[in-house]
């Protein structure tokens, strides 16, 4: 059959271990999307909009921590794909995209739904591969299956992340009335045995006499996946070393009790003196990006003698301007290994402001919640076991940063869209959860990502484990709180975005259990209400004016002030 080596596309994938694929609708990608709806072993999922499927893809390859196959036509359907493709890359969560194409020759050619697709993701792939369009020459069918198998490999392979398949496709597009589309059983699986990640009794023993002339240890962790070993490993050398240990929600080791979550309060409210007295003499770092602003200008200002960063592999960012030892190895292995000798009073400095501010965030809520900063209080210390806390991106995100989880919560995984940093797909991809999960899956958002990605809901699927709190202030509040846009004259209109919208049509439209409070009377009992297990999903929308927040996150910082 002549386009036998598309369908085996397929059955490559399969011995790889994939099994999820999302798919947007499309005549051109017909090949592509038979080869994997007819195989049989995997779970296929279509999505009329590009952009919301490709978040949903994201949030299921985040959620089983395995490649997703993301299929679309040709033209500016593959275009749709950016802005989470650019997220899986700086994220590292392993997609494989095949966008469907014309021939090269119809380029520029008038022809419908063709644009330049090779490369088209340029950096914001691991790769792109563009296999041919004819598939008579030996050559060319084995060009096609190295390529799938290369693609595959490198979605996982440290650091991971989204590539690129781009696939000419001639017509026809459709197997005639007598033929069928299926992959073959037998195809060429090639095997890539992983790096181990680990140093060798050398390197070992020198960073182990290196690390003890530091007497002021600082760890830093960025955004990471939920990890017991992790956190376990960290606890025994944080507790051995007397090491400092800053982690913010994003971090997951809200289970570790010594871990610093609130630095983000205490340091924006730090004198110089005390940033001084706080100041490290090594720095350990590891994961991804961090939320913390006022962490990163701290560590800029007040940089550590040495800066040594744990990564397996691929280029190393440098946002404290720091770095001076690069640790090729897994922060297990790690702190597995070394072990430090700190002085304790270093410790003690850290852990004194971390239980003031967490006294002056109780004494700030217990004259109520009826506000912004007060649902989301609620609703962290109201999160079932294993709940899957999705927080979009904006004020939301940091408003959970400021506040933090319990180290009684450590089954609570969070989640957040911070490799870039957009609106634009949070709901997207806490759906990708939702369809491949049974934990209970919370989105904390506001009203501009809510209403951006409402085509989230834009499908057949059930999902009733989906719980959302939309916290609405008719605009982007975040703007009206930094420095800058709240000080110009067009601010409302061009910055902060006034928007009248509510978030109830939407929950109307596509059938959610829908609650409506206002900071006159909302009470925590509705976010109860909220997270008991139903038939289907629920939102609650939490309506207030952006002064009236603004004026009580003022507050909020004044009674930490007067704790510190």
């Amino acid at each position: 059959m002549r386009l036998q080596p598309i369908y085996d596309i397929a059955e490559v994938c399969a011995h790889w271990g994939v099994r999820e694929v999302v798919i947007s609708p499309g005549s051109r990608s017909a090949p592509l999307t038979l080869a994997f709806v007819r195989h049989g072993g995997f779970q296929t999922r279509i999505f009329p909009d590009e952009r919301s499927a490709a978040y949903i893809a994201l949030g299921i390859a985040r959620n089983t921590r395995q490649p997703v196959v993301l299929i679309c036509t040709s033209g500016t359907a593959a275009l749709n794909f950016s802005p989470a493709l650019s997220e899986a890359f700086f994220q590292q969560v392993p997609l494989l995209v095949l966008t469907a194409d014309r021939p090269a020759e119809w380029t520029a050619q008038q022809d419908g739904q063709t644009i330049y697709q090779e490369s088209v993701y340029g950096r914001h792939v691991k790769k792109s591969f563009s296999l041919p369009a004819d598939y008579e020459h030996a050559d060319a069918r084995w060009m096609i299956n190295r390529s799938i198998n290369e693609a595959i490999a490198l979605t996982t392979e440290r650091p991971a992340g989204p590539v690129h398949v781009n696939v000419p496709l001639r017509e026809p597009l459709y197997p005639a009335k007598n033929e069928t589309a299926h992959p073959r059983a037998a195809v060429r699986v090639q095997k890539h045995w992983p790096p181990s990640y680990q140093l060798d009794e050398i390197q070992i023993a020198a960073l182990r006499d290196d690390i003890r002339q530091y007497e002021r240890v600082l760890i830093v962790a960025g955004q990471q996946s939920l990890n017991g070993r992790l956190r376990e490993l960290l606890g025994t050398f944080i507790s051995e070393s007397n090491a400092v240990l800053v982690g913010d929600i994003l971090s997951n080791l809200h289970g570790l009790d010594d871990n610093i979550r609130l630095a983000d309060n205490f340091l924006a409210l730090a004198t110089d003196a005390d940033k001084k007295q706080l100041q490290p003499d090594l720095l350990i770092t590891f994961g991804q990006s961090i939320i913390s602003k006022q962490v990163k200008l701290f560590l800029r200002k007040y940089p550590a003698r040495d800066h040594w960063h744990i990564q397996e592999a691929g280029s190393v960012a440098d946002p404290y301007q720091s770095v001076s030892t690069v640790i090729r190895c897994s922060p297990e292995f790690f702190f597995q290994k070394l072990r430090a000798s700190c002085r304790a009073d270093f410790r003690e400095m850290w852990r004194a402001r971390e239980t003031k501010t967490r006294a002056g965030i109780a004494s700030f809520m217990a004259r109520g919640t009826r506000h912004e900063l007060g649902v989301v209080h609620d609703t962290l210390a109201s999160l079932p076991a294993g709940t899957h806390l999705h927080l979009a991106n904006s004020m939301v995100v940091r408003y959970a940063n400021y506040l933090g989880l319990s180290n009684l919560q450590a089954d609570v995984e969070v989640f957040s869209n911070r490799g870039t940093s957009g609106i634009d797909g949070c709901t997207s991809s806490a759906m990708g959860h939702a369809l491949t999960s049974d934990n209970t899956q919370v989105l904390l958002t506001g009203d501009m990502a809510f209403l951006y990605d409402r085509n989230a809901f834009w499908h057949n699927y059930a999902y009733p484990g989906l719980k959302t709190i939309v916290l609405n202030n008719h605009g982007g509040i975040i703007f009206n709180m930094i420095d800058g846009p709240g000080d110009v004259a067009e601010a409302q209109e061009y910055f902060v975005t006034r928007q009248l919208k509510k978030a109830r049509t939407v929950a109307e439209e596509y059938g959610h259990a829908y609650q409506h409070a206002t900071e006159v009377n909302y009470e925590k009992t509705m976010i109860h209400q909220l997270l008991q297990p139903t038939a289907q999903p629920a939102v609650l929308e939490f309506e207030s004016s952006q002064e009236w927040n603004i004026a009580s996150f003022q507050e909020f910082k004044k009674e930490i002030q007067l704790k510190l």
